[in-house]
C-alpha cells in the first residue's frame, strides 16, 4: 500500500536510496560519504554484445601533450554504446591526412579506423582534427576539424564519437548530450549537469534541503525539479545557462514528480492540494493546474508518451503499485504492467517503442524493459537496488541508479542488458539521473 505522506528517511541499509516511490514524496536519505565538488568519473564497460562493429581508434598525434586524451574519450564513448568493439591499435599514431595501410589495419581485425591529431595554437586554443575510414570498402568516410579552448576538448571528443556512431550505424549518437543527477555532500544537496559519460560535472543548484526528481525540458535548456527548501516539496523550473528559476507548483500539500510534455509547453505533476496524491497538468510558466482524473488511490510518477497523447504513471488503485496509462485529456486509465506485483518509475523511450521501469522481484528492485507493441518484458540487470531509469535520446541506452558493493552508482545499459557501463565517482554517491535531449547543432 502506498502511504501518502513524507516519511522519515530510511537508513542507507534499509532501502535503495533514490527510489522516488510514488511521487518523490520521500525525503532524500543521507549518504554514507561526501561527494567532491568536481568529482570525475571513470567508465567501466562490461559485457559482450551479439553484433559489435570492430573499430580501431589510433592514438591521436599530440594526445600526450593535450589536457584531454581525445582518442581515449572517443573509444570509451563508442564502447559504452554497445555497438562497437575496440580493436587494439597498439598506440599507433599516424597522419590522419594520409591514406592508411588498409591491409595492416584489417589484419588487426578492424572494419573501421579513426585517426586524428591535437595541436596547441598560438592563442591557447587547440586544433583538433580526425578522419574515419571504412577499411572493408577502402573508403574515406569524412572527418571534422575544431579550434576550441581547453575547456571544450571533451565536448569535441564526444562530437567526434557522435560523428563516427552516425556514419557507421545510421543513427544519431548521444555522446554530446548531458545528464542531470543529484548528490549529497555533508549537509548540502546539489543538482549537477554533466556530460553523458558523467564527466565534467557542473553544479546547477546547491541547497541544505533535499533536491529530487530532476527532469530535462525537451529543448535541453531547462530542468524541472522538486526542492524542499520551503520545508515541503515544491516544483521549480531552472534555466541551466543563466541559473534563473521560476516557481511552478507551490500549492497546499505536496507538489512533486514533474514530467515535461514533449512540446515543452506544459508539465504533468503530482499534487495533494485536493486530498490524496493525484495527477495534474500545468502550464510550463505556472498557473492553475488541471486535474486529469478522479482516483481513490495515489497516482504519481507521470511520464509522457513520445507522441504526447498519453501519460504513463504509477498508482496503487489496485492495491499495489502498478503502471497505468491515461490520455492527456483525462478519462479512464488503462493498466500497463502485469508482470510482478510491484512496478514503479516508468520511463518511455523517445521512439515510443519501449517502457523501462523498476519491478520488485523476490525483494530485489530490478530494471525491466517492456516492448510496448507486444507487451513482452525482460529483466536486464542482475543488481538488486535499481532505481530511476531514463532513456538516451536515441532510445538505445538507459541510464539508471543502483548499488554496487554497498555504494550507489550510475550505470548505463543497452536495452538487452548485454553491455553495461558503470559511471563511478571517486568518493560519495549519486542519485536521480535523468538523460537530456539531443543538443542543438
Amino acid at each position: 500500500m502506498i502511504t501518502d505522506r513524507t516519511p522519515t528517511p530510511p537508513s542507507c541499509a534499509a532501502l535503495p536510496q533514490r527510489r522516488r516511490l510514488l511521487a518523490a514524496l520521500i525525503a532524500v536519505p543521507a549518504l554514507p560519504a561526501a561527494f567532491p565538488a568536481a568529482a570525475q568519473f571513470r567508465v567501466e564497460v562490461t559485457g559482450v554484445g551479439l553484433t559489435q562493429l570492430p573499430i580501431a581508434i589510433a592514438a591521436f598525434r599530440g594526445d600526450a601533450q593535450a589536457p584531454q586524451k581525445m582518442s581515449a574519450i572517443v573509444q570509451a564513448d563508442l564502447e559504452r554504446s554497445g555497438q562497437f568493439r575496440a580493436v587494439d591499435a597498439a598506440a599507433v599514431a599516424f597522419d590522419e591526412t594520409a591514406r592508411p595501410d588498409l591491409a595492416l589495419w584489417r589484419q588487426k581485425g578492424a572494419d573501421s579506423l579513426v585517426a586524428g591529431s591535437v595541436a596547441r595554437l598560438a592563442d591557447g586554443r587547440f586544433d583538433v582534427r580526425f578522419r574515419l575510414w571504412d577499411l572493408v570498402k577502402g573508403q574515406d568516410l569524412g572527418g571534422q576539424s575544431f579550434a576550441v579552448g581547453p575547456g571544450d576538448l571533451r565536448l569535441v571528443a564526444h562530437r567526434m564519437a557522435d560523428f563516427v556512431y552516425e556514419k557507421l550505424t545510421g543513427e544519431r549518437g548521444v555522446f554530446s548530450t548531458r545528464i542531470a543527477y543529484v548528490t549529497k555532500a555533508g549537509p548540502r544537496y546539489s543538482l549537477w549537469v554533466a556530460d553523458a559519460d558523467g564527466e565534467n560535472a557542473q553544479s546547477a543548484l546547491s541547497s541544505p534541503e533535499p533536491i529530487i526528481s530532476p527532469a530535462w525540458s525537451p529543448s535541453g535548456g531547462q530542468l524541472a525539479y522538486v526542492s524542499f527548501e520551503s520545508r515541503k516539496p515544491v516544483v521549480y523550473v531552472h534555466d541551466v545557462a543563466s541559473g534563473r528559476r521560476r516557481l511552478i507548483a507551490n500549492f497546499r500539500g505536496s507538489n512533486s514528480a514533474p514530467a515535461w510534455a514533449p512540446d515543452g509547453r506544459s508539465l504533468a505533476v503530482t499534487l495533494s492540494r485536493d486530498g490524496g496524491s493525484q495527477l495534474y497538468t500545468i502550464d510550463a510558466n505556472g498557473g492553475e493546474p488541471r486535474r486529469l482524473m478522479q482516483s481513490a488511490g495515489i497516482d504519481t510518477e507521470p511520464a509522457f508518451s513520445s507522441d504526447g497523447r498519453s501519460i504513463y504513471f504509477v498508482s496503487d488503485r489496485g492495491g499495489a503499485p502498478q503502471i497505468y496509462k491515461v490520455g492527456t485529456a483525462g478519462g479512464n486509465a488503462e493498466r500497463v504492467s502485469f508482470s510482478g506485483s510491484y512496478n514503479i518509475s516508468p520511463s518511455v523511450s523517445p521512439d515510443g517503442r519501449w517502457l523501462a521501469y523498476i519491478s520488485r522481484v523476490a525483494g530485489a528492485f530490478k530494471l525491466h524493459v517492456m516492448d510496448l507493441s507486444s507487451g513482452a518484458v525482460n529483466a536486464i540487470t542482475e543488481s538488486t537496488a535499481d532505481e530511476n531509469p531514463s532513456f538516451a535520446p536515441n532510445s538505445r541506452l538507459i541510464v539508471y541508479a543502483t548499488q554496487q558493493q554497498g555504494r550507489e552508482a550510475l550505470m548505463t545499459s543497452t536495452l538487452d542488458g548485454k553491455i553495461k557501463a558503470r559511471l563511478s565517482g571517486q568518493a560519495g554517491d549519486i542519485r536521480e539521473p535523468d538523460w537530456g535531449p539531443f543538443q542543438k547543432p
